[in-house]
């Protein structure tokens, strides 16, 4: 995801400080190169020596002789982004006001003078951050185009947002766009249909595949609705939901109005009518009368013609022809863009072995479902492009 980045980490000095050196090892993880800038605040909380050695670099804590920050965002930088992780109220109100008191926001400064892109992720109590002069700060931040990876507001502290937010803002912003400006509906994961109050029918998909294609397309600037039975996320609004009456509900609701539509969902072909109160156990020859549940992409298709969509297809104990002609199948009742087919064997791991089949032919693709949402958002790149000519 931050494949030849190389990022500045500013560090300064909040409590959330403590957690500068795992952020260090999950960027170097996701990628990126990264080289430090402390404040001397934030030396008195987490030592240089740790920082160095979380990011395999000398850490800067002053401004010498070097002009470290010209080095990294002047005429030739080495910088990509700056990253402020965490940022205090006091750096934010700096940064805003072009205040150069610190190796991070002389950093700052520099970098936004030069266009290089700012990710500030605060963390502070939540007094301080509503504070209106704070509020301010950030909006006047934002409207210069800085990102930020927003807080989680708990036990009236505004904490650091998780490290899988700061790196999805980090790669959102260094990285090149194609899909910004544009919405992208994505569902994911299971539905699930009531049997009574108690049970449930689902299968077992876990909705792996679809979060990693909505991250892929949030990093590469799209604004991304996520339909799925599960908890917020950073990277989309998330519309909750359970049943594929739902699901199904709330494709047709948002698609029309959205981009492109990819309908990774494992949504359930069969209900039933939900039993109003517990079905007793033990009972002999119980029988459950199964309903078809709509198809989301006939419906959606039906709202909207012209709706770019990618569907999926699973399937089990096929040969490689018939997999892709179930595809082909697919692809052509509901005027698809492109269909992803595979074995039910891949359902709940990390890794796929899928066929993406699309009008003009068909390509394999082996590897991680996250490796498998970069190329599907790549994918819809084309797509998109292709349907505005």
């Amino acid at each position: 995801m931050l494949e030849d980045t190389n990022v500045v980490l500013g560090v300064t000095g909040s409590i959330a400080t403590v957690k500068t050196v795992e952020l260090a090892h999950e960027l170097r993880r996701r990628g990126a190169t990264v080289k430090a800038v402390m404040t001397e605040s934030a030396t008195n909380i987490v030592h240089p020596w740790a920082v160095e050695l979380a990011t395999d670099g000398d850490v800067v804590t002053e401004i010498g002789g070097s002009v470290e920050h010209v080095t990294f965002f002047g005429e030739d930088p080495w910088g990509d982004v700056l990253l402020i992780a965490p940022s205090t109220a006091n750096t934010v109100g700096k940064v805003a006001a072009a205040i150069d008191d610190s190796p991070v926001t002389t950093c700052a400064t520099t970098a936004l003078g030069a266009g290089i892109p700012v990710v500030i992720a605060p963390a502070m109590h939540e007094p301080m951050y509503d504070h209106p002069g704070v509020l301010e700060a950030i909006d006047r931040l934002e409207s210069w185009g800085i990102s930020f990876a927003d807080p989680r507001i708990e036990e009236s502290k505004a904490k650091i947002a998780s490290e899988e937010s700061i790196v999805l803002e980090t790669a959102r912003a260094a990285g090149e766009r194609p899909l910004a400006g544009e919405e992208i509906v994505v569902t994911s994961g299971a539905t699930t249909e009531s049997v009574d109050p108690i049970r449930t029918l689902s299968n077992r998909a876990s909705g792996k595949t679809g979060r990693a294609i909505a991250k892929a397309c949030y990093v590469r600037g799209a604004d991304v609705r996520l339909l799925h039975n599960g908890d917020d996320v950073p990277y989309a609004t998330v519309e909750h939901v359970e049943s594929a009456a739902e699901m199904v509900s709330a494709a047709q609701r948002i698609g029309p109005g959205a981009d492109a539509l990819v309908s990774a969902a494992a949504i359930s072909d069969y209900t039933v009518e939900k039993r109003p109160s517990k079905i007793r156990s033990g009972q002999d020859g119980l029988t459950l009368e199964l309903e078809p549940t709509p198809k989301l992409l006939d419906r959606v298709r039906e709202a909207d013609p012209e709706l770019p969509m990618v569907g999926f297809k699973l399937e089990t104990g096929v040969e490689e022809p018939d997999l892709i002609g179930a595809a082909r199948d697919l692809l052509d009742r509901a005027d698809l863009s492109l269909v992803v087919a595979n074995e039910a064997g891949v359902v709940g791991d990390d890794a796929t072995d899928t066929r993406l089949v699309g009008p003009d032919g068909v390509d394999s693709f082996v590897g991680s479902k996250a490796e498998l949402g970069a190329r599907l958002a790549e994918d819809l790149v084309s797509i998109l492009r292709a349907s505005g000519d």
